[in-house]
């Protein structure tokens, strides 16, 4: 495998097609081989811990105190924020023993974003309501508190509604950045929104349209609509696109290790960016393939 996700730069920049890759792979094992620093932008859809049982391979990452020469234990892996961090999460772990087996899933991979993020790199965590507390407390020491963006809340309307509490009808992306001082992050590309109440604004704004704020009102993927796949996890290209527009520029490389659908890589190409997209699920694979079949410069490995 190549040291670098990254295209070669003279073959691939904002005047020519953008590329991809779609690897068949447990993420854990491919993404070591990726350089540091690889990837603009890394977008992440995990699994939601739900509670029900999920076929999938775990990894526990190890730390160690060093000996007194300063040295680690062969095969350690050392941890971002030090005990601060191994502390919080091992806290967390004590106080639900349902979070355990999800984030010793899920926290390697983190820690694998967090290398592979350029300087200037954003990483969106999509998560649903019952792991965002947890992801927020392990983010802000995984990557620091100053690095934290934003939290979305991406609303919706749709499905069966419960008349035993208020009825559950978002999803929540945790948005953090490589370095607070230099991320990128470019709202004037991003698609305008109707404003809710028109006339309170002038008809040229109104016409226009007003930035989108960290509510997003968008439907979910219409079971009967074209952009359906027929994947059961498919997310809306309309929430790629946003995500997409303001972080990253054209002939960057976006990463998506839970891919899915491929949506990610659609809307990539769609705006000018190449992207890598991983996923060990033969059904996520074989959608992908019909999905970037008329494609020549998408890659299957």
């Amino acid at each position: 495998m190549p040291e670098s996700a990254a295209p070669d730069p003279e073959v691939t920049g904002p005047s020519a097609p953008p590329s991809g890759r779609v690897i068949h792979a447990d993420n854990l094992a491919v993404l070591s081989g990726f350089a540091d620093e690889s990837f603009t932008l890394i977008y992440l859809d995990p699994p939601f811990n739900t509670g029900r049982s999920q076929s999938r391979a775990t990894s526990t990452s190890v730390r160690s105190k060093p000996d007194a020469d300063g040295a680690h234990a062969a095969g350690a892996v050392s941890g971002f924020k030090g005990q601060f961090y191994e502390r919080i999460r091992g806290d967390l772990m004590r106080y639900d023993d349902r979070f355990e087996d999800y984030w010793q899933f899920l926290e390697p991979r983190l820690l694998e974003a967090w290398r592979l993020l350029a300087d200037d790199g954003t990483l969106y965590l999509h998560l649903d309501y019952r792991e965002a507390h947890y992801a927020k407390v392990l983010l802000d020491a995984l990557f620091g508190r100053e690095c934290f963006l934003n939290e979305i809340i991406w609303a919706y309307d749709y499905g069966a509604k419960s008349k035993s509490r208020w009825p559950t009808k978002h999803d929540t992306i945790l948005v953090y950045v490589k370095n607070p001082a230099a991320y990128y992050f470019d709202s004037t590309t991003v698609d305008r929104e109707p404003y809710m109440a028109p006339g309170l604004v002038t008809p040229e704004k109104a016409e226009r349209g007003k930035l989108p704020t960290d509510v997003w009102w968008h439907t979910i993927v219409s079971p009967t609509g074209r952009e359906k796949t027929g994947y059961p996890t498919q997310k809306p290209a309309g929430i790629l696109r946003r995500i997409i527009q303001a972080s990253s520029r054209e002939g960057d490389t976006v990463l998506d290790f839970f891919a899915g659908s491929g949506t990610t890589g659609a809307v990539a190409v769609d705006l000018g960016r190449n992207f890598v997209l991983i996923d060990q699920n033969q059904a996520a694979i074989d959608t992908m393939r019909v999905r970037f079949a008329a494609l020549e410069t998408v890659t299957f490995e």
